[in-house]
């Protein structure tokens, strides 16, 4: 944490940039913006309070994935975009989730009635990095979402959209099934032989 001021206001401004404007309060805190500090640049215009503890610089453009990156922020970075909503970052479906769904690594206790939470881990090769948040890979939203209260019809509707794309393979998505809940499993199987069924 630097003294100078200009300093502290660069440090954040970087940190903002690669979070598509956002921060947290604790994160502002780590740089040395004090509570009352930070209620002053509310106050003054320079920073615009977007929910309890999350701030975005003024002016910063309205960008297509916002909400990704807030509740990226909002989860301290732990959240990757999973189930339903990664089902629409994919375009797998046509499925609209009606909350921002996320897997964060267990213990995590924080809530908001505008995100599904999913406690899990995830390996590196299940993960896409976006700028400023983090989205499951298509193979790991397809097994997620099979094993999540969808209809069987967005299941297989996804299935085939992932494989016409090239998103995955059939192959891939059998050996997925056989590390994945007998739920996801099921309905992945049930998925793929529809396909064939209709071929």
């Amino acid at each position: 944490m630097s003294a100078d001021p200009r300093d502290r206001r660069r440090q954040l401004n970087a940190l903002a940039y690669s979070q598509a404007g956002y921060f947290s309060a604790a994160q502002a805190l780590d740089f040395g913006y004090s509570y009352p500090v930070q209620r002053y640049h509310v106050g003054a215009g320079n920073w615009v309070r977007v929910d309890r503890g999350l701030f975005r610089l003024a002016g910063w453009p309205t960008e297509q994935d916002d909400e990704y990156v807030l509740w990226s922020v909002w989860s301290r970075n732990l959240g990757v975009v999973s189930h339903d909503s990664a089902l629409y970052v994919h375009q797998l479906s046509d499925l609209v989730p009606t909350k921002t769904h996320l897997t964060v690594p267990p213990p995590f206790r924080k809530e908001d009635k505008l995100v599904q939470v999913h406690l899990g881990t995830l390996d590196e090769n299940e993960v896409e990095q976006r700028r400023g948040w983090r989205v499951t890979t298509p193979l790991r939203t397809l097994v997620d979402a099979a094993g999540w209260p969808i209809s069987q019809e967005h299941v297989d509707q996804a299935v085939v959209d992932a494989l016409e794309r090239g998103a995955v393979t059939r192959r891939e998505i059998i050996a997925a099934s056989y590390s994945a809940s007998e739920r996801a499993a099921l309905r992945l199987e049930r998925a793929l032989g529809r396909m064939v069924d209709h071929a």
